[in-house]
């Protein structure tokens, strides 16, 4: 008796499998060949996207970001392709998925502003690696622009790791972004200095230094007049890369001149 029941189950399963076979087969077996063949299509449009962003001269930083952005994207539908042709619910993925973004989203809101941020940068490039720039407090060059943060490097050798969002949200100023800088410089003459003799120091002075740019040109002339004398303002453009240097080395040709001529600025 336990043997016929046994057999009656066994026939009772095999029914049932080849009922399940011909209802679900060929939807898992197209399902299993979308699977294989969605596959080989995102590893071909990987390539293909690799070689197009390779000649519109994406950013580095960008390219693979992006580039495993689209695949991870094309797989997630290809999987919810596949489980939907195969008969598999949704409702329960669904749900779990939604849930998992939104935690996601709570946790990391800080990280995705960043990121948000950085391929904004990127994007629109308000500096580039090499730019000097001044921001949160910092001034240095420009190192290195990630997806997350950017790398500056201090003029005394420290680096400084700013979030992305910080530069995206505050002020930023780059200085190095026009080629060039302007250095404004005012002299105190006493009345009893004759200004084209003063004038005449000065442009020595500054044929003396040679990063100093004849483009655009310099400007020369009285600033202030007050009691005891006048003031000289003086306008030089500079190469934004070496400003400083330059602006000290002019300073002490310009010091060495005057002293040489026996124009004696008011205090030495």
């Amino acid at each position: 008796m336990e043997v016929k029941i046994q057999l009656m189950n066994i026939q009772q399963l095999q029914a049932d499998f080849y009922r399940w076979l011909m209802e679900k087969g060929p939807s898992v077996l197209l399902a299993a060949i979308l699977l294989v063949a969605g596959l080989w299509l995102i590893k071909l449009l990987s390539k293909v996207l690799t070689r197009s962003m390779h000649r519109k001269e994406i950013n580095p930083s960008l390219k693979p970001f992006l580039l495993n952005l689209a695949v991870i994207l094309l797989r997630v539908l290809l999987i919810l392709a596949v489980m939907q042709i195969a008969g598999i619910q949704m409702t329960i993925f669904a749900a779990l998925i939604a849930s998992m973004g939104v935690a996601a989203g709570l946790a990391l809101s800080g990280t995705l502003q960043n990121f948000a941020s950085g391929v904004l940068i990127l994007f629109l490039k308000p500096f580039q690696v090499g730019d000097s720039i001044v921001a949160q407090g910092q001034e240095g060059i420009v190192t290195s622009i990630r997806i997350f943060y950017t790398i500056v490097t201090t003029f005394d050798n420290r680096i400084v790791v700013i979030p992305n969002s910080k530069l995206s949200n505050e002020v930023i100023i780059n200085v190095s972004g026009s080629g060039n800088r302007r250095l404004d410089i005012e002299l105190k003459f006493g009345n009893n200095i004759d200004y084209r003799e003063a004038k005449q120091v000065i442009e020595a002075a500054i044929a003396d230094v040679r990063n100093i740019l004849h483009e655009p040109k310099k400007r020369i002339g009285i600033s202030a007049i007050e009691p005891d004398g006048y003031k000289v303002m003086l306008n030089l453009w500079i190469n934004a890369h070496g400003f400083t240097d330059t602006k000290m080395e002019f300073q002490e040709q310009l010091m060495e001149r005057l002293k040489a001529s026996g124009l004696k600025l008011p205090g030495i």
